[in-house]
């Protein structure tokens, strides 16, 4: 394609990002024989899950966490690593014929000045004239990085989880983890199975349950409570929780007071699934300490008045989509956490589909996608046909 500033270019669909939701997204869009363009801004497929930690594994069944058109090899474990969800992704564009157009960094995402379709305008200078546009960037697209007071004066590291790859930089350290969700979990697991001296910084309750429960996935287990009445399933999935995981207050973690089911659907929070961080907790390998007040040299202050020693400081706190500012001339409806509120764009965003943010039902992140790229590109499809 002519790489020339000047050069306008007209396609039907643009689908933005190369990751699980863009990819699938176009394949679904391939079954209705639609072909979409799918341009990305890194120079890999699925560049996201090339750049993950390395000990990271799907806490979702292979069964249940497959896109569209093509299941994961029956060789592959029932949680699949990282890198093996990377093949799977390579293998996925390469089955579905999609070849993304790839170091193509969108800039914004305006109305088309003749009032149909959209125009989005990228680093290299490329004018893209679509029809329709599928934002598939993923929730994961800048790092939330929080100050704290006395920062400048710590004298270690703070980094964000997305700069961590393993435990080898932070040998013979006492690191702090900033945030227990899924990846600092998980992180701080992995630092201490390495030997390095790891605690967690947690400031609010958790809901936390165990990937597997009797050797069954809380996965499955969650799907068959959601399609009970809500209160029946919430009730469920509390007891569940409670029986299997327990009070942890003594350790440092207070419980949610809404159940794992309930925080998902109206807060869209994912529970922390555990994968044997708790058990380092109990055994008293991984510390527990409230929120941060302030950094010293050297150290942390915490809002229970103690002091600690610590040469890392290791956040994660989590991501912003960053949507508004793709699109400087359209205000986007999202909700308290930046995420949109619908998958189908409506009134001035028609035209518009949202892939991977909108994460409320349980199941997993992949589940979520190969089901919201099915229903972006049925409404395509069926737009197509309305028009002819």
């Amino acid at each position: 394609m002519d790489s020339n500033p000047t050069t306008r270019t007209e396609v039907d669909t643009l689908v933005i990002g190369a990751g699980p939701a863009g990819l699938a997204t176009a394949a679904c869009l391939a079954q209705h024989g639609l072909r979409a363009w799918v341009i990305d801004q890194a120079r890999d497929v699925g560049s996201s899950w090339r750049h993950h930690y390395e000990r990271l594994h799907l806490h979702t069944v292979k069964t249940h966490s497959a896109l569209p058109g093509l299941p994961f090899p029956e060789s592959a474990p029932r949680y699949v690593p990282r890198q093996g969800v990377v093949d799977y992704l390579v293998r996925y564009a390469d089955r579905h014929g999609i070849e993304p157009e790839l170091g193509e960094a969108v800039q914004s995402i305006e109305p088309a000045p003749e009032g149909s379709g959209w125009l989005t305008r990228t680093a290299s200078g490329r004018l893209i004239a679509a029809r329709r546009v599928v934002v598939a960037t993923g929730a994961n697209r800048r790092p939330r990085a929080p100050v704290f007071p006395g920062q400048s004066h710590f004298g270690g590291r703070v980094l964000h989880s997305r700069e961590y790859r393993n435990a080898q930089p932070f040998a013979g350290q006492r690191v702090l983890v900033v945030g227990m969700g899924n990846t600092g979990a998980e992180i701080a697991l992995d630092l201490v199975e390495h030997g390095v001296r790891a605690a967690l910084s947690v400031r609010s309750p958790l809901n936390i349950v165990y990937r597997d429960v009797l050797g069954r996935p809380t996965q499955l287990s969650s799907i068959l409570l959601s399609r009970l009445p809500r209160a029946l399933g919430d009730a469920a999935a509390t007891l569940l929780r409670n029986l299997s995981v327990g009070d942890l207050g003594r350790y440092g973690l207070h419980t949610a007071t809404a159940s794992p089911l309930r925080q998902l659907r109206e807060e869209g929070k994912t529970p922390v699934i555990d994968v044997g961080t708790v058990a380092r907790i109990k055994h008293g390998d991984i510390l527990v300490y409230p929120g941060i007040q302030t950094l010293l040299h050297g150290g942390v202050r915490f809002t229970d008045g103690t002091e600690h020693p610590f040469d890392a400081v290791l956040l994660a706190t989590g991501y912003d989509a960053a949507l508004s500012d793709l699109f400087p001339a359209t205000p986007l409806p999202l909700d308290a956490r930046g995420m949109p509120a619908e998958v189908v764009g409506q009134g001035a965003l028609a035209g518009v589909y949202f892939v991977c943010f909108d994460v409320r039902q349980p199941g997993g992140l992949l589940r979520a996608i190969a089901a919201q790229a099915q229903r972006v590109a049925d409404h395509i499809a069926g737009a197509q046909s309305a028009q002819r």
